[in-house]
């Protein structure tokens, strides 16, 4: 067997375990289009809705999906996860990195390892998803296509790599969309069966509840990556482009304040004003109430008198 054809069938069963050749080279930053498969499928799949029948349940089981997951990206993969923004027991902990997981945006582990780089090295040329650097479509979509971004850098995430359960599901990190995939399945068979009324399916749930969902998100998720960068204001003077946008910060449930976030990243809470929504936050604060979540960072008086400074200049100006 040729190094090409390992190559292939390597790429081939990373889609399923991610830990496959661990001792090769993942440090090219040449398109993989083996590797892209899966993601061009998903796309080419959710295009399907055009054509099948569609039903009311389709449409607020794909909404319900959307919103579910973001949150988790936004709450836990991202506030949790990659910054430690509050606190939680194990068992919510694995409860909401598996939602996180089903969103097919990979392992906690590897979400959070990558976005702990993307802090140390903001816009600079180690940062692997900066539109400053590389440009628009590869901030947006380009970045992960490439062996460098593939593995989980264990090294930045050593504090939650020790739960074996989290590990597990980073390595089989297709594990979420495939579960959610037979749910949906399943849950619109026995619909069509007791409920021909809604006129739904399985094949109709997975379409539109995973495939087209999924596809909506992952494009809102990375719209923070691409746009959050480019477009919006500056209100601290951080070293990077980071930028606040109100659009995208409704789009991503309070992500959108990213120049905030580069400012104090390790706050629970994104929108630091009362007219910022922040969603993801208000949530997590009624999560508190229950125990669910403990101990939300704050952002501290000094930070939040610098930006009403900034403001106020901006605003004599």
């Amino acid at each position: 067997m040729t190094t090409a054809t390992q190559g292939f069938w390597r790429n081939i069963v990373r889609w399923f375990d991610s830990t496959a050749g661990a001792d090769d080279d993942m440090s090219s930053t040449r398109f993989n289009w083996v590797r892209v498969i899966p993601f061009i499928l998903m796309h080419i799949i959710a295009l399907l809705a055009l054509v099948i029948e569609t039903s009311t349940t389709a449409i607020v089981v794909c909404l319900a999906l959307y919103w579910l997951r973001l949150f988790a990206i936004t709450a836990f993969y991202h506030r949790y996860f990659s910054h430690r923004s509050y606190k939680t027991n194990r068992f919510w902990q694995f409860c909401f990195a598996l939602l996180g997981n089903m969103a097919a945006q990979r392992g906690p582990l590897w979400w959070a390892a990558h976005h702990r780089a993307h802090h140390q090295h903001s816009d600079s040329a180690d940062d692997l998803h900066s539109p400053v650097q590389r440009g628009f479509w590869w901030s947006h979509v380009g970045w992960f296509t490439c062996d460098a971004s593939f593995r989980t850098q264990l090294h930045r995430i050593n504090d939650f790599a020790k739960f074996p359960e989290l590990r597990w599901l980073d390595r089989y990190d297709a594990f979420g969309p495939v579960l959610l995939m037979v749910l949906l399945f399943i849950g619109g068979e026995i619909l069509a069966l007791t409920h021909p009324e809604l006129a739904t399916s399985g094949v109709q749930l997975v379409i539109w509840g995973f495939f087209v969902s999924t596809v909506a998100l992952f494009h809102s998720t990375v719209t923070i990556n691409s746009l959050g960068h480019i477009w919006g204001k500056k209100r601290f003077n951080t070293d990077d482009h980071s930028r606040n946008n109100a659009f995208l910060a409704l789009l991503t449930l309070g992500e959108g304040w990213h120049n905030n976030h580069h400012r104090w990243a390790v706050s629970a809470r994104q929108g630091f004003y009362w007219w910022e929504i922040d969603i993801t936050y208000l949530i997590l604060k009624m999560m508190s109430w229950v125990g669910i979540v403990r101990e939300l960072n704050p952002v501290p008086a000094h930070v939040l008198a610098e930006g009403r400074g900034a403001r106020n200049r901006e605003e004599r100006s």
